[in-house]
C-alpha cells in the first residue's frame, strides 16, 4: 500500500487545495440546509438536548460530551434546532480532514483528496451529517486518533503521542464503542512493529496518561451512580432473551449496503479477505487499517447473531475501511477508479435524494414512503394539542407512558415544564425520562395520561383508583400518517407492585391479546 497511486488531475493542481476547498464546500451546504430545513428534532436529540441543560461528568445512556457541544452550541448560536444540530456537521469535516491527512500520510495528496470524497459521500454521513448523534463525535475522535497513530508510528514527536491521549479521552466521553479503538490498539501492538515501538515507550505513556485523565471524572460519575451508562450499554446488547438469530445478523449485514455503499462495502470486503489470506505477507499499513477496520465489525454482526444489533453499531469500521478502500481502488487496473467514481456518483445521488425527501412532504407523499419521515414531523403540533388538553381542566400533572413523547414534550412544549412526570412500567427506571422525572408515589390531584402505547393503557388503569377517557388525538402527518394518543384522567396513585406473579400475570395477557399493537401509534416506538 506504500506504491503511488496514478495521477487522476495535472501535476500542477494541489490536491490538498482542492481537497480543502471540497470540504468546506459540503459543510457550507450542510450547514445551510439544516438552517432552512423543516425537519424536526428526532427524539433522541430531544434528549440530548435535555441533558445539555445541566452540566454533568454523564448521563443515563452517553457518556456526556454530546451533551457539552449541544450546549456549547446553543450558547454561542441561540437556543434553536438548527444550534443543537450544527456541532453534526462540523464534526464531519473533522473528521474528512483527518482522513484527508492520513491518507496524504499513508500514500500523497491525491489519496487525501479522494478519501475525504469518500467519507463525506458515503450514505450514512448523508443522514448522519443532518442529524446531532454519538456517531458523529465518534468518527472525529476515532479519524484523530487513527492519524496521530499514523504520525506516531512514522517517527512523530510528542504532539503525536498527546493527539493520541486526546482523541482516545474525547472518543470515550462521547461514546463508549471508542473501546474497539482500544481493541485494534492492542492487536497492532502484538501484529505491527511500528506500533509497537512507537507506543510501548514513554510517547506511548503520555498518550494513555491522558486518556486516563480525561476518562477519570466519567468514570468517578459512572461510579456515584451505580455505573448507570455503562449498565445501559451493556443492557443493550439484551442477552436475556433467546440467543441464536441468523435473520437478525442477516438484516445486520444487509443494511451495512446502506451504510457503507453497495460497491464500497464490497471493495472493503474484498481487502479483508485479501489481507487475512496473508496477513504476515501484505504491506504494513494495508495489516494495520484491516486492524482498526474488522473488530466492530466482527463483534456486532456476532451481536447482531446472539440477540440483536442496529445497523450503526459498526459504524467506527468505516473509518479505517475508507482509508482501505481509497488505498485499492487508487492503484491497479483502471477499472477499480471507475469503481470509485461511479461510488461517489451513487452515494451522492441517493443522498440528495435523501435530503430532499426529509425537506418535502409532497415528494414524501409522491413516494409512499411516510413511514420513513414520521418521527420528524409535526413535533409542534403535537406540542399545541397536547398542551390544549392539559389546560383543558385543572390537571395537576401530565403524564406520559413512553418517553420518546416526554422528551419532545420537554423541547417543544416549554408551557408544561415542571408539569410533566413518566409512568413507570416496570420495577425501576429504564430510561433518563423514567429516572429523573417518575410519577411520585403520592401525587395527588387529577392527572391527565397521555398515551400512545395501546398496549399499556391496561397496566396503567390498574396503577389508578380512578380511570376514565377524555378524548383522543391524531396529529396528520406525512402520507396519510398521524401520530395517535389516547387521553385518560386519572386520580388515585396506587401504584402496582412489580413482582414476578405481575411480570408473569401480564406476559399471559399480551400473549392472549393479538389484536392490541405491541408497539405505539402507526408503528411509532422506541
Amino acid at each position: 500500500m506504500t506504491e503511488s497511486h496514478p495521477s487522476l488531475m495535472p501535476s500542477r493542481f494541489s490536491w490538498t487545495q482542492a481537497a480543502l476547498v471540497l470540504i468546506a464546500g459540503f459543510a457550507i451546504m450542510r450547514i445551510v440546509a439544516l438552517a432552512i430545513s423543516p425537519v424536526s428534532l428526532y427524539q433522541d436529540e430531544s434528549q440530548y438536548w435535555v441533558w445539555s441543560r445541566h452540566f454533568d461528568w454523564g448521563y443515563y445512556s452517553k457518556p456526556p460530551m454530546i451533551a457539552w457541544l449541544i450546549a456549547l452550541s446553543t450558547q454561542l448560536v441561540g437556543d434553536s434546532d438548527f444550534a443543537i444540530r450544527l456541532p453534526a456537521p462540523l464534526l464531519h469535516t473533522g473528521t474528512a480532514i483527518f482522513l484527508m491527512l492520513g491518507a496524504r500520510t499513508l500514500w500523497d495528496e491525491r489519496a487525501g483528496f479522494w478519501a475525504a470524497t469518500l467519507y463525506l459521500t458515503l450514505p450514512a454521513i448523508w443522514v448522519s451529517g443532518f442529524v446531532i448523534s454519538t456517531d458523529a463525535l465518534l468518527f472525529c475522535a476515532w479519524s484523530g486518533g487513527l492519524y496521530a497513530l499514523l504520525r506516531l508510528r512514522n517517527d512523530g514527536g510528542w504532539w503525536s503521542a498527546a493527539g493520541l491521549g486526546l482523541a482516545l479521552g474525547f472518543g470515550f466521553l462521547s461514546k463508549y464503542a471508542m473501546i474497539y479503538f482500544l481493541v485494534s490498539t492492542g492487536l497492532a501492538i502484538v501484529f505491527d512493529r511500528p506500533t509497537r515501538e512507537a507506543l510501548l515507550g514513554l510517547k506511548g505513556g503520555l498518550a494513555l496518561a491522558i486518556f486516563a485523565t480525561l476518562l477519570a471524572p466519567n468514570m468517578a460519575w459512572n461510579a456515584a451512580n451505580d455505573f448507570a451508562t455503562v449498565s445501559h450499554t451493556a443492557a443493550n446488547a439484551n442477552w436475556g432473551g433467546d440467543l441464536f438469530h441468523f435473520a437478525e445478523m442477516s438484516e445486520f449485514l444487509l443494511a451495512q449496503l446502506g451504510v457503507f455503499g453497495p460497491i464500497t462495502l464490497g471493495v472493503l470486503i474484498t481487502v479483508f479477505w485479501l489481507t487475512l489470506g496473508r496477513f504476515f505477507r501484505v504491506d504494513a499499513d494495508q495489516r494495520l487499517l484491516v486492524l482498526y477496520s474488522v473488530p466492530p465489525l466482527v463483534v456486532v454482526a456476532l451481536q447482531a447473531f446472539i440477540s440483536r444489533a442496529h445497523a450503526n453499531w459498526a459504524a467506527a469500521t468505516y473509518v479505517a475501511g475508507t482509508l482501505l478502500v481509497i488505498g485499492f481502488l487508487l492503484r491497479g487496473a483502471t477499472w477499480r477508479r471507475w469503481a470509485l467514481f461511479g461510488s461517489i456518483g451513487l452515494h451522492s445521488a441517493l443522498g440528495l435524494l435523501v435530503v430532499a425527501v426529509a425537506g418535502s412532504p409532497a415528494l414524501v407523499e409522491a413516494m409512499g414512503i411516510g413511514d420513513a419521515t414520521k418521527r420528524i414531523r409535526a413535533w409542534d403540533e403535537t406540542a399545541i394539542a397536547i398542551v390544549e388538553a392539559a389546560n383543558a381542566d385543572d390537571y395537576a400533572m401530565v403524564v406520559f407512558d413512553d418517553r420518546n413523547a416526554f422528551h419532545q414534550m420537554q423541547r417543544y412544549a416549554p408551557e408544561l415544564e415542571g408539569r410533566m412526570a413518566m409512568w413507570l412500567r416496570l420495577a425501576g427506571p429504564a430510561n433518563h425520562a423514567e429516572d429523573v422525572w417518575p410519577l411520585s408515589e403520592d401525587q395527588d390531584g387529577r392527572l391527565l395520561i397521555v398515551s400512545n402505547r395501546p398496549r399499556e393503557v391496561a397496566r396503567l388503569r390498574e396503577d389508578f383508583r380512578q380511570f376514565e377517557p377524555v378524548g383522543e388525538l391524531a396529529i396528520e402527518l406525512d402520507d396519510g400518517f398521524t401520530r395517535d394518543f389516547s387521553l385518560w384522567a386519572a386520580q388515585g396513585h396506587q401504584r402496582v407492585e412489580r413482582d414476578e406473579a405481575y411480570e408473569i400475570r401480564w406476559r399471559a395477557h399480551d400473549q392472549a391479546d393479538t389484536t392490541t399493537p405491541l408497539r405505539g401509534y402507526s408503528g411509532e416506538g422506541e
